[in-house]
This record gives structure tokens, C-alpha cells and sequence, in this order.
């Protein structure tokens, strides 16, 4: 699988040098953290084997996890807890988080979001719309964060085994959702998120 860096090679050629590419995993489920993370590649990377995380096997985005932090220039991930989602929203969290991650890098001459506008800027930013297959930086970030998160998840499967975290990582499959209602809410699920908040509201109700 191979994906594309014209978008940096635009401004490779335009002389900026540190191209940070930026992604999260973890907007959708409802339990555990958001992860987002940030790359920055040398001037004229490229690797086919990385691409978007959600298209390529686990033991692929295993192997590709070692080669970007190998390979990579500098690269950063930050984690969000739920309780920091339910503070602010998905949406903002997500983007603070990128906003904060700009800052962290010892140069950055612009930014490429998978479709993440940001206001705090420290460079000149690109939303790229499915950026994690038309970059290699946003997609490098895609893979860390996915893999992140997946090992964040496991250990949490390994706590509270009975939810089968392993499995479905926090998102509301069938089995989640029954395991919610076995054996309640925890704090690692997010409150403000559907399915969750109307479980806390009806224990509420009970008592």
C-alpha cells in the first residue's frame, strides 16, 4: 500500500524543512482515552508501508509503529483521558491536543491535520481531508495513536476483563454494551457520550 506525500513535497520545495503530520484514534468509543500524535519526518521521506491505520492489520501497524519512531525526525504523543473529553467535547479535545503537540517540536515550519483545523497556531496549517491517505506524516501519526491506544486498551482488558476491552477497544459493539449494563459504568467509559450518559442517568433514577 502506498501513500502519497505531495503535500510534502510542496513544501519541502518551498523550503520548509520540519513537516509535522498529526492524527488521533479514539474519537468514537465510549471508553477509554483519546490519543493523538504527531510526526515529523527528514526532508524527502517515504515509506509504502505506511498508511492509514484503520486499513492496514494489526501486525502491520505493529511493525510500521517501530520503523516511524526509528525513522522519524521527532515525534510526540499526547493521551487524553475521558474525563478530559467529557470537560470539553470530543472535538475540542482533539484539537487542543494537536494545538498543544505543535508546540513540543523543537522546529515546525507547518502543520497537516486529517481534516483538523486548528486556532492556536505556531505554523501555517493544512486540513487535509482523509490526510491519513494522501500523507505519510498524518498517516505515521494515524498508526501511532492507533497502536497507542490499542495497548492502552489491552491493559485495560487485563482490569477489567469482563468488558472485553481487547476485543472492541471501547467502541459500543453488542458485547460492550451488554457488559455495561452487567456490570455498570466505569471510570475509564465517558459520560457525556450516548449510551453512557442514559446508563448513568437511569442508575441515577434508582436511587
Amino acid at each position: 500500500m502506498e501513500c502519497l506525500n505531495e503535500y510534502e513535497k510542496a513544501w519541502w520545495k518551498a523550503g520548509k524543512t520540519a513537516i509535522v503530520g498529526m492524527d488521533e484514534a479514539g474519537r468514537g468509543p465510549l471508553a477509554g482515552p483519546l490519543v493523538v500524535a504527531a510526526v515529523c519526518f527528514p526532508k524527502g521521506y517515504h515509506h509504502e508501508g505506511i498508511y492509514d491505520s484503520k486499513k492496514v492489520s494489526e501486525k502491520k501497524r505493529e511493525e510500521m509503529f517501530r520503523i516511524i519512531i526509528n525513522e522519524a525526525v521527532e515525534y510526540h504523543i499526547q493521551i487524553v483521558s475521558s474525563q478530559k473529553v467529557d470537560e470539553l467535547n470530543i472535538y475540542r479535545a482533539t484539537q487542543l491536543a494537536m494545538e498543544q503537540l505543535s508546540f513540543q517540536f523543537s522546529t515546525c515550519d507547518g502543520v497537516l491535520t486529517d481534516a483538523m483545523p486548528l486556532t492556536n497556531r505556531r505554523a501555517e496549517v493544512i486540513p487535509i481531508v482523509k490526510g491519513d491517505q494522501k500523507s505519510v506524516s498524518i498517516a505515521a501519526a494515524s498508526i501511532l495513536a492507533k497502536v497507542t491506544r490499542d495497548h492502552i486498551m489491552k491493559g485495560y482488558d487485563i482490569l477489567y476483563p469482563q468488558y472485553g476491552f481487547k476485543d472492541h477497544k471501547g467502541y459500543g459493539t453488542k458485547k460492550h454494551l451488554e457488559a455495561i449494563e452487567k456490570y455498570g459504568i466505569l471510570e475509564i467509559h465517558r459520560l457525556s457520550y450516548g449510551p453512557i450518559k442514559k446508563k448513568k442517568v437511569t442508575q441515577l433514577e434508582l436511587f
